[in-house]
């Protein structure tokens, strides 16, 4: 019985070192950490029978290919995994998921275009990561957001054309960064890489040679040399369109909005609607060239230079009406809230009611006018038409002459 119990507690203390990759070479570091040493061992996967306790598992310089989500099953307590000059090329969702001691992990000089960024949430104690010399083309803007204690990142020598904006945000350990040997794009969607290197206190290794590659006027220049006169965030003002021009008969008011922009690229221009029943959003014109509407847009109409029109515009059209400009340096918008009433004088009746709209003086709102800058109140545009009794009574006296609608604005210009 005595043997027994000698070779029994002989084998819990040799346990860790026996159970080894017959591949890899296991031993325990001074600092107690089991180390798994399987590089340049020709392995084409990663080797089974490895031990639970391994907090150091080295496969660096062999030919693996493919990783799945039993690859590392084995090591759930790893703190360092060195996977660099293999052939990776296809990474299964869930592969590093469990890792969640692991600090460091090397991916370098594989062959990885996709890449399972979800398994990162967990990987909070994450300090080192290496991805450079892969063939990544892009990265989602969260792929880091979860990496609170990163300290170093490698992304360098990939093949990345731009970079989200807020992609290096949420990392508030990160020191080094190294994106070099890139094929950057240097449209304005990575201007704003130019601002975050201007301002961070992040190194960024070989910060020269992060190069712009197009387009063809900025190639080999500096991704942080892109000329500031070449982006320029959108300015967006809101005007209104009137029909008074004794043209317009009774039935059908049509409200007309204006929106102008300007900005480098030019900005696009988007609505969004909101009223007492419904909101819409238009992301771009919805009348073709030919004058055809989109089906599920038909009620309101926006043509390619910036005008919205709302035929037979009614109470249940008053709401808020924005117009946004967004281009790839960033958005602005404005807003008008449109409400409808009626009136036999509409103008005696605003003045009257509202003194915000004294400084108006009376006048009738033409074409193109656009609202005060200097005035107070809310962004507001009232829209009268007058109703049908005074038609009867307009038409009875001048039955030559149209009245059509009239709008009044209350408030400042809507501009950014």
């Amino acid at each position: 019985m005595r043997p027994l119990l000698c070779c029994l507690g002989l084998a819990m203390l040799l346990g860790p070192c026996l159970a080894c990759p017959s591949a890899c070479s296991c031993s325990t570091k001074k600092n107690g950490r089991l180390l798994a040493e399987c590089a340049y061992k020709d392995l084409q996967e990663v080797p089974k029978g490895l031990n639970s306790s391994v907090s150091i598992l080295t496969l660096s310089a062999n030919r693996i290919g493919w990783l799945g989500q039993s690859s590392f099953v084995e090591v759930p307590e790893v703190q360092s995994l060195w996977l660099g000059y293999n052939q990776i090329g296809v990474v299964e969702p869930g592969a590093f998921a469990l890792l969640v001691h692991l600090k460091n992990l090397d991916l370098s000089h594989n062959k990885i275009a996709d890449f399972p960024w979800e398994d990162l949430r967990n990987l909070s104690g994450l300090q080192i990561l290496k991805m450079n010399n892969n063939r990544l083309a892009g990265l989602p803007r969260d792929a880091f957001h979860f990496l609170k204690d990163l300290r170093s990142l490698w992304l360098n020598d990939n093949e990345l054309t731009t970079l989200a904006e807020g992609t290096f945000d949420n990392l508030p350990s990160l020191s080094q960064l190294q994106i070099f040997n890139n094929p950057f794009n240097c449209s304005c969607k990575v201007f704003w890489l130019k601002k975050w290197t201007e301002n961070t206190s992040v190194s960024i290794t070989k910060g020269g040679s992060t190069l712009c590659v197009a387009p063809s006027r900025l190639k080999g220049r500096a991704v942080t040399d892109i000329p500031d006169h070449h982006c320029v965030a959108p300015s967006v003002q809101l005007t209104y369109l009137s029909n008074l021009d004794n043209t317009v008969m009774y039935d059908g008011l049509t409200l007309t909005l204006h929106c102008s922009v300007a900005g480098s690229p030019p900005p696009e221009i988007r609505w969004r609607i909101q009223t007492s029943s419904r909101r819409v959003e238009i992301n771009g014109p919805n009348v073709a060239r030919d004058g055809n509407v989109k089906q599920s847009q038909e009620r309101f109409l926006v043509f390619k230079n910036g005008t919205m029109a709302i035929p037979n515009f009614s109470k249940e059209d008053e709401g808020i009406y924005t117009c946004l400009a967004v281009n790839d340096v960033g958005m602005r918008d404005v807003s008008v809230n449109v409400a409808l009433a009626g009136s036999e004088n509409p103008a005696e009746d605003l003045l009257r009611d509202d003194p915000q709209a004294s400084h108006l003086g009376g006048r009738s709102c033409y074409k193109g006018d656009e609202m005060d800058p200097s005035g107070a109140g809310e962004k507001l545009v009232i829209v009268y038409h007058m109703p049908r009794e005074s038609k009867s009574r307009a038409e009875g006296a001048v039955p030559q002459v149209h009245l059509g609608t009239l709008l009044l604005a209350l408030g400042i210009m809507l501009c950014c």
